[in-house]
């Protein structure tokens, strides 16, 4: 696979940091340039075929990197004329005869630490034309949000422009990072500007064709002073380099009611579904951990009948809003559905057995290690049940957490020793995380 990255940009933004001489793209973070990063990233993944696309102060570029030889790599330039720039995928057009296979398509003034031969595996099983990785960011609110359904695949883009107080929306963000079809340059018809979304991954959305890969992974745009302050500090502390799926994630698995929204019984409607104070600061903190931050839930009223599975994401939608407004988010979401006793007026008898995914059962613990490549054993569990507790017992006697709030372990089914007990799920990270960090409490 080869790659092609959008480095024309005037950087006015950042123009603060580039004083005019530099190009965005040669931004420096620990003394080598942001295009730099990009390079060797694309080179552990086995990419070495590199278009760099270039205009604003292009030469600055090619008389650093030449033809790439020096760092093992093989670059060709694309040259914009910065007085006509084509927007962010206008030069694809002198591209449409030179390249011949699916590639990879980057806006340069994203840092990135990616295992792309995970996401190129994606993008070939779903037949994708577009692959767009996304995911998760503090800033939701301000953010252009992809919306996909159950399958990944994206089903439009969520301006940011858009009045979001009306409604609740999933917290995932385009990440600038995208793979796609050789095909995808035929809608590139003439030398003019074009942009990536609205003319090329729009127009393959409404036939299918564009899939939403959901990562985990170091993806930041540093278009902003603010945000380029924010990558160097997170570089300095090593943070892009454990988020590569290629090495063994931890995890924090979250309960969910009870855990991080007020405990009502079985919830039914996003107008009862309400944070616990402190939860989304305690999430925050786990996001600026070396931990991921995934929610683990058992839902039997899908199976009773008395929640469809689209009211059951309105809910989700609230809590991954709720969570974004106070700067905090969730980096996965796995619910079990079924529910083994019969009997109830609506129930749904497709859902109706012993499966393997219901806790204490641990079907939804393995399959988010799987997909996130998280080592169990690193991992922490933090819940109000003794169902919580019981199931990091039977996953191989994982750090578990008992939180005061919701049942605090008063539902009784099994007697179980958690690892601590605290009073709430913002005392809980604190706890593990002092663990995790040496500090006493």
């Amino acid at each position: 696979m080869k790659a092609v990255i959008q480095a024309g940009g005037k950087g006015t933004r950042v123009s603060s940091l580039t004083g005019g001489v530099i190009p965005k793209p040669m931004l420096e973070i620990s003394g080598y340039p942001i295009l730099y990063h990009q390079i060797m990233n694309l080179k552990k993944s086995g990419i070495i075929d590199i278009t760099l696309i270039v205009g604003h102060l292009g030469e600055v570029i090619k008389d650093y990197f030449k033809d790439g030889s020096a760092l093992g790599v093989n670059i060709s330039y694309v040259t914009e004329d910065p007085e006509k720039p084509l927007g962010t995928a206008g030069s694809l057009y002198y591209l449409k005869d030179k390249i011949d296979e699916d590639f990879i398509f980057l806006l340069a003034d994203v840092f990135i630490d990616i295992d792309f031969k995970r996401m190129e595996q994606f993008h070939k099983e779903n037949n994708a034309s577009v692959t767009l990785l996304t995911h998760p960011n503090s800033h939701p609110f301000d953010s252009d949000l992809v919306v996909a359904d159950k399958d990944n695949k994206v089903q439009s883009f969520d301006s940011k422009t858009n009045d979001r107080t009306k409604y609740f929306y999933h917290n995932l963000v385009n990440a600038g990072v995208m793979i796609f079809s050789k095909d995808t340059l035929d809608l590139i018809k003439e030398e003019k500007k074009y942009s990536y979304e609205k003319d090329i991954v729009e127009p393959l959305i409404k036939e299918g064709k564009v899939y939403s890969y959901k990562s985990s992974e170091y993806a930041k745009d540093m278009g902003t002073p603010e945000r380029y302050a924010m990558v160097q500090d997170e570089y300095n502390r090593g943070v892009h380099t454990k988020r590569n799926l290629s090495n063994k994630q931890k995890c924090i698995f979250l309960d969910r009611d009870g855990t991080i929204n007020e405990y009502v019984g079985f919830l039914r409607n996003p107008d009862d579904f309400n944070l616990i104070p402190g939860a989304a600061e305690a999430i925050r903190d786990i996001n600026n951990s070396d931990y991921l931050c995934i929610v683990i839930t058992n839902q039997p009223v899908i199976a009773r009948g008395e929640v469809t599975e689209e009211e059951l994401d309105n809910i989700h939608k609230k809590l991954e809003k709720l969570l974004g407004d106070e700067g905090a988010y969730i980096n996965g979401l796995y619910y079990c559905p079924h529910h083994p006793d019969k009997g109830f007026e609506g129930e749904r008898p497709e859902l109706k057995f012993d499966c393997d995914c219901r806790k204490p059962k641990i079907g939804m613990l393995l399959r988010a290690a799987q997909e996130f490549n998280i080592d169990l054993s690193q991992s922490i569990i933090i819940g109000d049940s003794t169902l919580d507790i019981k199931m990091a017992e039977n996953a191989g006697g994982m750090t578990s957490v008992l939180v005061k709030t919701g049942q605090g372990g008063n539902d009784n089914k099994f007697y179980v020793s958690p690892t601590y007990v605290c009073e709430d799920l913002k005392d809980a990270v604190r706890t593990v995380l002092d663990k995790e960090n040496g500090r006493k409490r």
